[in-house]
């Protein structure tokens, strides 16, 4: 039995469409109920929602064989997981944003908001910029505009929230998107099962 950790919400809707599809389909799953867990003996798979940020958790810790991540978990928490595929759902980007018509004073250090601290560090460390990091865990659009930071470090989907804020994209860090992670332990042992799963993914998200 594969046991496979999903993302409550919509992205999670999607992702278990795309393995239903892949022929790993488990019809509880679409019950209108308060179960977290759901299985199938038939396909092998048994499935349980999680908050999206802790998936990798429960994957790198055991709990789950399998899982679906935002690429922007992997690169902030490091977790000690494989990483498979690119499901290609949910993209958005990481982005540095501020007011329009923000010019950054390179001889200043620059004071950034964000809920990716890693991620911000790591990206202005390339460019060998200075900064402030100041690590918020609610709405940081409000950061720039109480004059708290400069500019913020965060997830960018359509951009309306930016744009109703007077804010907008000044840099694009990294494109993010669904990845299909593996522990490394239930690798190992389950290769097949999970290599199959992998496989009829990756047709589903070809096209094939």
């Amino acid at each position: 039995m594969l046991n496979i950790a999903l993302p409550k919400g919509r992205l999670g809707e999607q992702v278990y469409g795309l393995f239903a599809r892949a022929g790993f389909e488990c019809p509880a799953v679409l019950e209108n109920s308060r179960k977290l867990i759901f299985e199938n003996a038939e396909t092998g798979v048994r499935y349980f929602w999680v908050k999206p940020s802790d998936v990798a958790i429960y994957v790198a810790r055991g709990a789950a064989d399998i899982g679906v991540a935002g690429k922007d978990i992997l690169l902030e928490y490091r977790p000690d997981v494989y990483e498979l595929l690119d499901l290609k759902l949910g993209k958005c980007r990481m982005a540095v944003a501020g007011p329009a018509g923000f010019t950054d004073r390179k001889e200043q250090t620059l004071r950034v908001a964000t809920k990716f601290s890693r991620i911000a560090r790591e990206y202005y460390a390339g460019q060998g910029r200075d900064i402030d990091i100041i690590h918020l865990n609610g709405s940081i659009e409000i950061a720039p505009i109480l004059g708290l930071t400069d500019v913020i470090v965060d997830i960018v989907e359509t951009g309306k929230t930016l744009k109703e804020n007077h804010l907008e994209v000044l840099e694009t860090i990294v494109p993010i998107s669904a990845r299909l992670i593996a522990n490394k332990s239930g690798f190992k042992f389950k290769t097949d099962a999970i290599q199959r799963l992998t496989n009829g993914l990756r047709k589903e998200v070809d096209g094939n």
